[in-house]
């Protein structure tokens, strides 16, 4: 199974890389530094180290704090929400020609909720016996 990306967030003392290109918390490059430099770094400061973007030459790491970060995952979430992922969500509905006036007007109601939250419903109707 490929892994799955890790949510944006702190990540500790584990860096898979030895050189670092590092972003302070005001948005400043400091530049490429080693790991270890750049540990010290948020330790001095009392800071996070956060994984921006992993596949730069080399991978770019940002000092935040922890409300930074708190914040961006606020602003991901919201992103997230407001753009639904590509790709068609198909919702299927079958019901025989028989179905209970109660049953059709729950089922009709289940089927708006789906057309408003833009997935393309497919209805079967199957004959009654």
């Amino acid at each position: 199974e490929p892994k799955k990306k890790a949510a944006f967030g702190s990540v500790g003392r584990r860096i898979p890389y030895r050189i670092l290109h590092v972003i302070n918390q005001d948005g400043e490059s400091l530049g490429n530094m080693h790991r270890a430099e750049a540990l010290k770094l948020m330790d001095q400061h009392d800071l996070k180290l956060v994984l921006l973007r992993e596949n730069a030459e080399p991978p770019v790491y940002r000092l935040m704090t922890g409300q930074q970060i708190h914040e961006e995952q606020l602003r991901r979430a919201e992103t997230k929400k407001a753009n639904p992922k590509a790709g068609m969500y198909v919702k299927e509905l079958s019901f025989s020609s028989a179905i209970a006036k109660n049953d059709l007007e729950t089922k009709t109601k289940q089927i708006s909720q789906w057309i408003e939250k833009k997935y393309h419903v497919k209805v079967t109707i199957r004959q009654a016996k």
